[in-house]
């Protein structure tokens, strides 16, 4: 695998990761900015918008004709969020040229169709059409009513939310109901062209492809040569950016709901300033929560019975570790304290040596997993490019295999929980 950046125009960057182990050539567009309670909605709703259609291919059934004709190319959109950034994404899967018949250029048509998807969309009168926008509005409120139907999900944003209040991170990617109310085709359609005449926009493109080709298709694209320069406008979160404060008072919040499962969210600060911080986080939360063989799965499900789930997430974007728990509610003081005492574990080292070298090879299979899962290593260079840490897989698995137990008890003893959220029964005692 071989990966080439060169910028288009200003704010805007083509990564070509060249690859010769599939049939396929995988096309992503994405479009980053930082995460606003005035926007997060919009943007949400732009995503939807886009995939309706084009001003060439005026309906969702005539993108998927024109996509089936290629060999069955595959369209997909979404939205996420990284760090204090949310990133509109949309990708189209193709088959490789080389494996179509003689001069059909399968790669210049799914390119110019993604293209046209996120720049040329399909207009009436200069504005979004009312009644696509109707359905698209309706259909994002059930996803952010959705929200509190998966009660684990609902902890988890919750407890964010909480920490990080109602800017950047703490914000829901799909945005708010309340929101949603205020948008029509005017402001929607203002937004989109501001969206994309000012924001960063990213191209990455894996297959087996001939680089000067690529590049010529990619700037003589007529969506291309539209977009303007611009200077990058997005939040630029990585393990060093990130400063976390002594928190005096751990804050602890009990919200109370129909649920007959506790859901438990402990919150906990990275504070560590330390080279390759990062890589000694990942491990040392493999190692605290992530899989069958981790401290809180063997401790406080197996052993002690305490949790029908739990596992601990690293967001490195924001140096968080949050801990995550379905719990029975009346155990909730047990838990918390039976946590707790697995932290004071990893502060100690009162883990093993297997338990060490067994996260070194999780990690490994997901680093293996970048090159051999063409989705996986284009996600993977998007969070490259969005942190501007530019770690080639090569030292990603040297970084790892370097660490020591006492890199990781450092990291243990950097940590402070922040805040506690339990989601309990309103019954409950």
């Amino acid at each position: 695998m071989e990966k080439k950046d060169f910028e288009i125009k200003q704010g805007i960057k083509a990564h070509l990761i060249k690859t010769d182990l599939f049939k396929t050539d995988m096309i992503s567009g994405i479009i980053t900015v930082p995460l606003t309670r005035e926007n997060v909605t919009k943007n949400a709703l732009i995503v939807s918008m886009l995939r309706r259609g084009t001003a060439n291919l005026k309906t969702q059934l005539e993108l998927s004709r024109v996509l089936e004709n290629l060999y069955g190319a595959a369209f997909e959109c979404g939205i996420d969020k990284y760090g204090d950034n949310q990133i509109l994404r949309f990708y189209i899967d193709s088959i490789n040229d080389k494996f179509a018949l003689k001069d059909e250029e399968i790669l210049k048509n799914t390119l110019h169709i993604l293209l046209d998807i996120i720049c040329n969309p399909l207009l009436e009168n200069g504005k979004f059409k009312e009644e696509y926008l109707k359905v698209e509005k309706e259909n994002l409120a059930k996803i952010i009513e959705s929200k509190i139907d998966d009660k684990d999900l609902y902890a988890y944003e919750t407890c964010i939310s909480k920490m990080y209040g109602d800017n950047g991170f703490g914000l829901y990617k799909y945005g708010y109901l309340e929101d949603l109310q205020t948008i029509n085709v005017n402001n929607l359609t203002e937004h989109y062209h501001n969206l994309i005449q000012n924001s960063k926009i990213d191209l990455f493109l894996s297959g087996d492809f001939d680089e000067k080709n690529v590049k010529n298709l990619i700037l003589n694209d007529e969506n291309i040569q539209k977009l303007r320069p611009r200077i990058e406008n997005y939040v630029l979160n990585n393990e060093y950016t990130e400063c976390k404060q002594p928190v005096e008072n751990v804050d602890e919040i009990i919200e109370k709901m129909d649920v007959t499962q506790g859901k438990l969210v402990i919150g906990m600060d990275v504070k560590a300033k330390v080279e390759n911080v990062q890589f000694k986080t990942l491990l040392y939360n493999i190692v605290l929560g992530t899989g069958a063989n981790s401290l809180l799965f063997q401790n406080v499900r197996e052993k002690e019975s305490l949790a029908y789930s739990i596992k601990s997430l690293y967001v490195k974007q924001k140096a968080n570790i949050f801990i995550r728990a379905g719990i029975e509610i009346p155990n909730f003081e047990k838990a918390v304290n039976l946590i707790k005492d697995q932290l004071e574990i990893m502060k100690k080292g009162e883990f093993s040596d297997e338990d060490l070298n067994a996260a070194k090879e999780y990690v490994k299979a997901g680093i293996v997993a970048i090159e051999t899962e063409q989705d996986t290593g284009i996600i993977y260079y998007i969070g490259q490019e969005i942190s501007k840490t530019n770690t080639t897989i090569e030292q990603y698995a040297k970084n790892i295999e370097a660490i020591t137990r006492e890199d990781i008890i450092e990291i243990a003893n950097s940590i402070q929980i922040n805040t506690i959220y339990f989601l309990r029964d309103e019954e409950a005692k």
